[in-house]
């Protein structure tokens, strides 16, 4: 799956000539581009779609929707490390599917 996340700007540089952000999604920090919202702040908040931040969100509305995610298991599927669900799912499949 592939989300739009909501997180939080925690700072801000240039890479290249490219903006780009440190964004904090729930405890998990990505390295983001900027090139759609270049007039985000450190601080704000901003729907972040496969690295790109693409909208501004207020405050209110994204740790609603982080903890929505955090409730449905969203946010593990979209950050958590996908050899260890792998791993866990390969050995919870019936035997017959392991062979």
């Amino acid at each position: 799956m592939c989300l739009a996340v909501p997180g939080r700007v925690v700072g801000i540089e240039e890479r290249d000539g490219t903006p780009m952000a440190r964004v904090d999604f729930g405890g998990v920090v990505k390295d983001v581009c900027l090139a759609y919202l270049p007039e985000i702040q450190v601080g704000e908040y901003a729907i972040v779609h496969v690295g790109f931040a693409i909208q501004r969100l207020d405050e209110e509305s994204a740790l609603a929707t982080l903890r929505l995610f955090e409730r449905i298991g969203a946010l593990d599927e979209e950050f958590g490390d996908a050899w260890e669900r792998a791993a866990a799912e390969v050995e919870s499949a019936p035997e017959e599917e392991n062979r």
